[in-house]
């Protein structure tokens, strides 16, 4: 009977949960099937079943989007941008966590003010400096700029996780006469890992969708990330959505596939992480 009950009062949450699955899913669902779609039947039938299917589209927009060199300079600022963030921002939650800094608590507080603050607020005063010592057009700048950017929530998260860490291990280590960044290396960063992979996918999947810095701050095409390859699909006085659909499709398929890889450690590690200040 208590059974019953229970799983009666569990139906409004598959119910509630199906709708959001539908919501979460039904755009991409709809994305693959435009991207095998002519434009014309995209125009007709944007919702739909395709009538025929044109995998030559993938061909095509990867030719005409560039995407081998986008590709490859969305890989150097993904790469570039999580190492040197988590670098950043695992040596500055160490201290704030472990080091009993004053303001320590103050210090996170703004850390977490920062995250808020939008990006567009100083990004044109930041062009002109850019371009005052030579770092507009270059991955290094743009590199910069990220690392700036995703740094605060970086380190926020990495300090609230390192916090909840078991005091024991680093006082034992400390009579061992171990120091501070023996500490850091050998204790804190394997039992931190999960929220530095936390960290790494959400600064990796904000890098590569990255659009507004990234064509603003490389204006060459020759360094452009892969979310810039959509432009070569506008035309004249329209878009070929085929295209457009398919070039999305190729963009979004590696960070699915990561996201799939990874989803439990990244739930594990935002969980226990994240959510402890």
């Amino acid at each position: 009977m208590f059974a019953k009950r229970r799983t009666q009062s569990s139906i409004p949450s598959y119910i509630v949960l199906i709708l959001l699955a539908i919501f979460a899913l039904a755009p991409l669902v709809i994305l693959a099937m435009n991207s095998v779609k002519s434009t014309p039947e995209i125009g007709r039938n944007p919702i739909g079943l395709p009538e025929n299917v044109l995998f030559e589209n993938f061909t095509e927009a990867w030719e005409e989007g560039n995407y081998a060199v986008t590709t490859r300079n969305s890989i150097i600022l993904t790469v570039s941008t999580i190492a040197g963030t988590l670098t950043i921002a695992g040596l500055a939650a160490f201290a704030l966590a472990r080091l009993k800094l004053k303001g320590a608590n103050l210090i996170a507080f703004y850390f977490l003010v920062g995250t808020s603050v939008p990006a567009q607020l100083f990004m044109i005063p930041l062009f002109f400096v850019w371009r005052e010592i030579g770092l507009v057009n270059t991955h290094i700048g743009l590199i910069i700029i990220y690392c700036a950017l995703y740094a605060p929530f970086a380190t926020y998260l990495l300090r609230s996780y390192m916090v909840a860490l078991p005091e024991e291990f680093v006082e034992a280590a400390k009579i061992d006469g171990a120091s501070n960044w023996h500490v850091f290396r050998h204790i804190i960063m394997p039992l931190s890992w999960p929220g530095f992979l936390t960290a790494g996918l959400v600064i990796g999947l904000n890098v590569w969708n990255e659009f507004l810095f990234a064509v603003t701050f490389l204006p060459g095409t020759e360094n452009r990330p892969i979310a810039t390859s959509l432009f070569a699909f506008q035309q004249r006085f329209g878009r070929d959505w085929g295209l457009t659909s398919a070039g999305s499709v190729i963009m979004v398929l590696p960070i699915i596939v990561l996201f799939l890889l990874l989803q439990r450690r990244f739930i594990e590690g935002l969980t226990q992480g994240g959510l402890k200040a």
